[in-house]
């Protein structure tokens, strides 16, 4: 049924200064938005039930109602003509006080006294089913308003995937046919009144849940339909107008306000994905004025729509469980749709207050990868080697380029990744191609500290050994203390040329001391990336660089690898 919202302004309409004693009590079964289309059900209801009555509520509504009666007269008579199928099952009863002018009976104006409940009586036949014949001859008398109401409830049963059009063709007709099989009806393709009645009231009953309400939020500057009978208000904190889920809906809503233009929009539109509320999988829009955002997994859902406009970005963020994407979705529909911008007011930069830290932003959890890594370019289009890679559900080179493992060495642990779009690195590793002097100056170029830091950091130390501690040719040793994130870095010597890759230190009983590293030699790192179709690119470089330009060299060849879970 359209209750929309009429039991959230019923009960908030109710006045607390009418005694119990005083109050009568109306068993409400439907609401309508337009007076004709109220009229009209009042006077199908009115032809079986006796005690129909209509009253205007304060939303602008019109609501059907039967009584009034005595608080146990109405209890009574919602149980009997429940257990009848002769009302909608989210029937309720409503006060007297939330009810404002009468309009049915038409020329009734004064209300009479609330009165028991009448008798029991047996179900009417009309209105438990019809014939075909009798099913269309009640179609024909539907509203527009009516019929295009049965294909929203359609299109929200999953069976109807056609435009809101009213008009009954052979898409409806296989529609309306497809949802009678689902209630174990005949499928004729024409709905009965009964069948209409459970279908529309079904769906307004779902619907009825959100306590969709346009709301106004000055600050932000947003007006729009919010589920505000599943969120209320919460601390502000730029750029987000935020909004907590009530009584554990598990639902959450951000408004998204900011001064800003089309790159402004786009720089949110990544920060965003970001962001541990709005999952990795599902699809993604962009374009110069507007972006969507789905996201998908086990735990939560979430609907992001921002747009820019006369230089203010604004838009809103929906959440909730996976178990709620069926009607969270329509809400999000809902919000999208009646979404309008104040212009001139956004949230001020400092709006709210939240403590400083790396891993939010506007108390958002920024989501981290499983584990980072580094890695170096191997070849023009940005291939990259790094460590051996276990485990890993996606991998990104840098902030966000995604990246495919091609190729795998375990026993040499290696890994070579293929950016899914290609990339035009700067630096490109140049490798020594014979053996490094021992006890040499080398450095490791690594994101020791993981995405902390925006460019890799050197390490200095010695070679040690050309050979691992049992004698290992494919390694070497070094006299460098290292830390996880620096794994897979490069390792240079003083002229700047690659003699091998650091390797992660090997997890078992026996710890090492700190300053003992080992490194992938080059002659195994060039085989493998030979057989995986990548030629290694050899170095003539003898003269040693300065460790500014050494610096700069590591910054352009080496890259943050983020393994995500």
């Amino acid at each position: 049924m359209k209750k929309l919202l009429a039991l959230a302004t019923l009960i908030l309409g109710l006045s607390t200064t009418i005694s119990a004693a005083q109050t009568s009590n109306w068993v409400q079964i439907e609401a309508h938005p337009t007076l004709q289309e109220a009229q009209a059900r009042a006077r199908v209801y009115g032809s079986s039930l006796p005690d129909i009555a209509g009253f205007r509520l304060g939303t602008g509504w019109y609501a059907i109602v039967l009584g009034p009666y005595t608080r146990p007269g109405a209890e009574a008579r919602l149980d009997q003509l429940r257990s009848q199928g002769r009302i909608p099952e989210d029937s309720y009863i409503a006060e007297d006080a939330g009810l404002g002018e009468q309009y049915w009976p038409q020329g009734q104006q004064s209300r009479p006294v609330a009165q028991p409940a009448p008798t029991p009586q047996a179900p009417v036949a009309t209105l438990i089913d019809e014939t075909p014949r009798e099913a269309r001859r009640s179609e024909a008398l539907l509203t527009r308003e009516e019929k295009i109401a049965i294909q929203e409830a359609m299109k929200w049963e999953g069976v109807y995937s056609g435009a809101l059009d009213a008009a009954f063709g052979p898409g409806t007709r296989r529609a309306m046919g497809e949802y009678q099989a689902r209630i174990n009806a005949e499928p004729t393709g024409i709905l009965t009144t009964a069948q209409r009645t459970k279908l529309i009231g079904d769906y307004r009953a779902a619907i009825g849940k959100l306590g969709m309400v346009n709301v106004q939020d000055i600050a932000a500057g947003i007006a729009l339909d919010m589920p505000m009978g599943l969120i209320e208000g919460d601390t502000p904190l730029s750029p987000f107008s935020r909004y907590k889920a009530k009584n554990d809906s598990g639902v959450t809503a951000m408004l998204i306000s900011q001064t800003g233009d089309e790159v402004t929009m786009s720089g949110l539109y990544d920060l965003m994905q970001t962001l541990e509320i709005i999952p990795l999988e599902g699809p993604r829009e962009r374009n110069r004025r507007n972006f969507t955002i789905t996201g998908r997994n086990d735990q939560i859902e979430s609907y992001t729509y921002v747009q820019t406009s006369d230089d203010e970005v604004k838009g809103f963020t929906l959440t909730w469980r996976p178990e709620d994407r069926r009607l969270m979705e329509r809400a999000a529909q809902m919000m999208q749709a009646s979404f309008a911008p104040i212009k001139g007011s956004v949230l001020p930069d400092t709006a709210g207050r939240e403590d400083q830290s790396i891993d939010l932003f506007a108390g958002l959890e920024i989501r981290r990868p499983e584990a980072s890594f580094t890695g170096f370019f191997v070849d023009g289009k940005g291939a990259v080697l790094t460590s051996a890679l276990d485990q890993c559900t996606r991998v990104t080179i840098g902030d966000e380029q995604e990246a495919e493992i091609v190729a795998q060495d375990t026993a040499l642990g290696l890994s070579l990744l293929r950016p899914t779009t290609d990339l035009s690195p700067i630096e490109i590793a140049g490798f020594r191609e014979t053996a490094p002097r021992l006890q040499s100056e080398i450095a490791v170029a690594g994101y020791s500290y993981g995405g902390l830091l925006a460019l890799p950091a050197l390490t200095y130390g010695t070679l040690a050994d050309v050979k691992g501690l049992q004698g290992e040719t494919d390694r070497a040793r070094l006299a460098l203390s290292a830390l996880p994130g620096d794994a897979g870095g490069p390792v240079f010597d003083a002229a700047g040329a690659v003699i091998g890759m650091l390797l992660p230190r090997a997890d078992g009983a026996r710890q090492l001391p700190e300053d003992v590293s080992f490194a992938a030699s080059v002659s195994p790192m060039a085989s493998f990336l030979q057989a995986n179709g990548v030629s290694a690119r050899i170095s003539d470089r003898t003269d040693p660089i300065a460790p500014e330009d050494l610096t700069v060299q590591a910054a352009d060849m080496a890259v943050l690898v983020s393994c995500w879970n």
